[in-house]
């Protein structure tokens, strides 16, 4: 079926009547763990959804958002709307993602304050594996994929050392603000809010959001909506019929990405928000050796290599996972 309304294998088994509760729960668990992702900046909770096998039916989803659903809408055939537009798998993969949000930002946030080493250390793994499972998908390295997939690691790379530069705060560009910061949020390996950074309006945003300046946060919201659902057409389109090599590229996207993780690095260039608080803005990658003797901190080297492990094995759990609810009892 069109727009969505046809479900996977993965869908079909969630939201049969007659089929175990837990498959439910394990897409709502991937919801959270989208969520806690996003809660870290730098870090796609895209990513997440890739390697947990639901990154395609998302982007259909969001796809299924189009004239029909509105036309069902209009005729306030409100079961068919929901139906077109995958509405179970939606709610219940949202409501993971604001769980996370509200209960894990926090103690996300405090381990980013007071131990990043380790935070980041933990993602470093999960990305590098990631890239590993994702790269399993391609049917074939042919050289259209070998070519996306070194210009996925190029753009991955130089979007996490492209300094912020100055911007306009017309509406026009923070309409656009929305529509590329939302883009990156669903790309394996780019963070949206570093990309409102790049664009110098991650402060901007935030100051409107503090001062609930309503005309500038719908126009931003606007944007978003519309990126999110443009967006996801041509993902749609392209994992249709450039299977091999989108998903080359999205590879290439997170090797480019670790970059961005690297767990030690110091700081060149700084942004201070309005509350006080210090964002990095341009950071350089060192060695842990260098690390206590540049930054005063302790390099927690053990530490970040256990959790790097812990990362690396989540993702083969997730992978492991997603088979066997594919596959059943």
């Amino acid at each position: 079926m069109e727009g969505g309304r046809e479900l996977t294998p993965h869908l079909k088994k969630a939201f049969t009547m007659k089929s175990q509760p837990r498959s439910v729960l394990t897409l709502y668990l991937k919801g959270v763990a989208m969520g806690a992702a996003d809660a870290v900046p730098g870090v796609s909770g895209g990513t997440i959804a890739f390697i947990s096998g639901i990154y395609e039916e998302l982007i259909r989803s969001i796809r299924s958002f189009d004239l029909t659903a509105l036309r069902q809408m209009w005729r306030l055939d409100f079961k068919q709307a929901w139906e077109h537009v995958n509405g179970p798998f939606l709610a219940v993969l949202f409501a993971g993602i604001g769980t996370a949000i509200f209960l894990l930002s926090r103690l996300m946030l405090f381990w980013l304050a007071y131990y990043p080493e380790m935070l980041w250390s933990f993602f470093f793994g999960l990305i590098v594996a990631s890239a590993i499972v994702v790269a399993k998908k391609i049917p074939e390295w042919d050289l259209a994929a070998g070519l996306c997939g070194i210009g996925g690691v190029w753009i991955g790379y130089f979007i996490t050392i492209a300094v912020p530069a100055e911007t306009p705060t017309t509406p026009g560009f923070v309409f656009l603000s929305g529509m590329i910061a939302i883009c990156a949020m669903i790309l394996p390996g780019i963070s949206g809010s570093f990309i409102l950074v790049l664009l110098s309006k991650y402060e901007y945003i935030f100051t409107a959001i503090k001062d609930l300046k309503l005309f500038t946060l719908f126009t931003f919201g606007t944007g978003c909506a519309v990126g999110l659902i443009s967006f996801s057409h041509l993902l749609n389109w392209t994992l249709k019929r450039y299977y091999g090599p989108t998903v080359a590229l999205l590879t290439g996207l997170m090797i480019g990405s670790l970059n961005k993780v690297w767990p030690w690095k110091i700081v060149m260039e700084s942004l201070t928000k309005p509350d006080g608080e210090v964002i990095p803005l341009v950071e350089r990658n060192i060695l842990p050796t260098l690390y206590l003797e540049a930054t005063g901190r302790e390099a927690y080297l053990l530490y970040a290599v256990l959790l790097a492990i812990a990362g690396f094995c989540l993702v083969y759990f997730l992978e492991k996972l997603t088979d066997r609810d594919l596959v059943g009892p």
